[in-house]
């Protein structure tokens, strides 16, 4: 590492990371070695996944990332970059949430270049609430960047932009390949709809061998064997369901299903019906066992159920197109509304692709419910295309609430003050005899109020919500950003909501307030 680099980064660890250098290629060499003596393929696969993860833990402990007076610095096992501060628009955090550490998530730092491309450094990265350290190093970061970036300055540096993947400014990589293959299996399943349902007829139309059928054609045919069940065994955890059958006649297991398998009795006499070599059927006094013959209707309704599943990460990719002009960091709209348009369609879809795979128009009866069912769909895409749209502060709507009412808003002040001591105000009253109170309920009666200063607040800015912002409040709401004499206070509010309550502030919200820019998200 470069002594000279005003900060400094390097994997913790080491001698960890090293061990699994050593064990991941000590596991290639002792995989390669008995490939190599025997010629059996089956220990490259072991000694590949070793190689791997060698390789991977070896990337991780030769990492290194700095930055001086010229710039960022990375180095890593396959590459060296550097970019200069001239180049650099913004230091940001880039956040990922782990499903499997419930309420934690990791975060690195982006950096979005001037010519609009971002960059994550593989170093510093730190998993929540142990960000100490990783904060320390960011602050050095951006301390450089101002004074050495284009336009250096040593004023106090701006809120950061905290990217995650439910706001503008991350990729779509991941719901587009989820998408492509989700489409690619359904394209699959299709492509066996018509081999499928003619397997179906032909077994459906299957007879009983006729006495003289020649071997040659018998598998077309319905042919009967008798035997004695030795032993059942029903299914364990994750396993199959058995037959067993007296001296291995005609064979000495077969796998059924877990109710047949407690159906049938040691010594029961049963008929096994088979066709085309395959044991469809098998018949005792107590009980009957079929198999499940996959027919059209199965691939049809599998392959009907992917593209529908393909639609949501295909609904993501739509919003992120759609807010590709907005800030980074700002929240973008659930996709909800979009998985609740599919799942709607999958109610009318799923059973009809089932029933009649290859003619949805071949009745009267399907021809209605095809119809009817795309039209629902058609309508409830429409409500969700419009309630995802991407509001910008301005375009509020009416208030639709008489001036003189005392009404009860919903809001959020995402600061502690002195009228919002720890968060608790749920509601903001406005209207009325009294003067605008922020409140914990949502009335009746001001209990509780606390009255707002509104000779104290001065309107900054509106804008819509951003990571960073309280996870608790809706996407679609707005953060009006006020002034409490030299303090920045934040408001949350649906627009309408909002609008109303910044005149009983008398500080109307107009079009012409200022939006944020990129780079000014609050964490």
């Amino acid at each position: 590492m470069t002594d000279s680099w005003e900060v400094s980064c390097r994997p913790r660890r080491k001698r960890t990371l090293w061990a699994f250098v050593g064990l991941g290629w000590a596991g290639a060499v002792a995989a390669v070695v008995p490939a190599a003596s025997t010629g059996k393929g089956v220990w490259l696969v072991p000694g590949l996944l070793c190689a791997f993860a060698g390789f991977a833990a070896l990337h991780r402990v030769t990492v290194r990332v700095g930055a001086d007076g010229g710039g960022l610095h990375s180095r890593t096992l396959l590459r060296r970059r550097s970019v200069p501060w001239s180049e650099v628009a913004e230091l940001g955090i880039r956040v990922r949430y782990a499903h499997l550490a419930r309420g934690q998530e990791s975060r690195r730092v982006s950096v979005r270049l001037r010519d609009g491309r971002r960059w994550e450094l593989p170093l510093p990265r730190a998993w929540t609430p142990r960000t100490g350290e990783f904060d320390a190093t960011l602050d050095r970061l951006r301390a450089l960047h101002r004074r050495h970036g284009s336009g250096a300055t040593t004023a106090e540096p701006g809120p950061l932009t905290v990217i995650s993947g439910r706001t503008t400014g991350s990729g779509r990589l991941g719901s587009v390949v989820a998408c492509v293959l989700l489409l690619a299996g359904a394209a699959l399943a299709a492509r066996t709809v018509p081999d499928a349902g003619a397997y179906e007829r032909e077994w459906e139309s299957a007879t009983p061998c006729a006495p003289g059928t020649p071997a040659a054609v018998r598998g077309d045919c319905l042919r009967t064997v008798r035997a004695v069940i030795a032993r059942t065994e029903p299914d364990l955890p994750k396993k199959t369901s058995w037959l067993y059958f007296t001296d291995d006649r005609p064979m000495e297991r077969l796998a059924v299903s877990s109710e047949a398998a407690e159906q049938f009795r040691a010594g029961d006499r049963v008929r096994l019906t088979v066709w085309r070599g395959v044991v469809k059927e098998v018949a005792g006094d107590r009980h009957v066992w079929r198999e499940h013959t996959p027919g059209a209707g199965d691939f049809a309704m599998l392959a009907a159920a992917l593209v529908l599943a393909a639609g949501y990460p295909a609904a993501r990719v739509l919003l992120r197109v759609r807010g590709r002009r907005r800030p980074d960091g700002e929240v973008l709209p659930s996709a909800l509304p979009f998985g609740a348009s599919l799942v709607v369609t999958a109610l009318w879809l799923l059973p009809l692709c089932y029933l009649h795979p290859a003619a949805p128009f071949a009745s009267p009866t399907t021809t209605v419910w095809t119809s009817l069912g795309t039209l629902t769909t058609l309508t409830l895409l429409v409500w969700a295309w419009r309630a995802t749209r991407i509001r910008p502060p301005g375009e509020d709507g009416e208030p639709g609430v008489p001036a003189d009412q005392e009404v009860f808003l919903p809001a959020r002040f995402l600061d502690a003050t002195d009228y919002n001591p720890h968060h608790f105000g749920t509601h903001v009253v406005v209207g009325g005899d009294g003067p605008p109170a922020v409140v914990p309920h949502p009335g009746p009666g001001r209990f509780a109020a606390r009255p707002l200063p509104v000779s104290r607040l001065t309107l900054t800015r509106v804008r819509p919500i951003r990571e960073g912002d309280a996870d608790t409040i809706p996407g679609n709401w707005h953060v009006a950003e006020l002034d409490d004499a030299g303090t920045r206070v934040r408001l949350a509010a649906a627009p309408a909501d909002l609008t109303r309550i910044l005149r009983a502030l008398h500080l109307p919200r107009t079009p012409a307030a200022p939006v944020p820019e990129a780079g000014t998200v609050t964490p």
